[in-house]
């Protein structure tokens, strides 16, 4: 029994002065697409915290914050400050948090796409994926 791969390979076989190589992908190994993943979602959570901790910086360092605290203070009283509530240390906190989720889902759906693709082979036949040298 012969894949769908194979039969399209078959099919668009042609004579050409560039070389080509046709690849089938047939299986990814678990344990390395979880590695993969894991380091990948980690490096964004990383770049995460980075972004969301100078953001505030820039915001800070421009005032933004105390305009605001003004406009509350307009606005409903003197009982809440932007400033006070949303600290750096707040911000990164939450920022480290979700950079922690983040990278402990973005992990287990790595792994999960790996194996639904091991799965769906069987059935495929593989992903043929064609190199040309021009």
């Amino acid at each position: 029994m012969t894949s769908v791969a194979e039969r399209l390979q078959r099919k668009s076989e042609r004579q050409s002065s560039a070389k080509q190589v046709r690849l089938k992908l047939v299986y990814i190994d678990f344990w390395s697409a979880l590695k993969l993943s894991f380091l990948v979602w980690l490096a964004l959570g990383i770049v995460l915290i980075v972004a969301v901790v100078l953001v505030w910086v820039v915001l800070y360092s421009t005032d933004i914050f105390a305009k605001v605290d003004g406009l509350l203070a307009d606005i409903i009283g003197d009982s809440f400050s932007l400033t006070r509530d949303l600290g750096l240390g707040r911000v990164t906190l939450f920022a480290v948090v979700v950079a922690a989720l983040d990278t402990v889902v973005g992990t287990v759906l790595g792994a999960l796409a790996a194996l639904l693709y091991n799965l769906t082979v069987r059935v495929t036949g593989g992903l043929l994926v064609g190199f040309q040298n021009s």
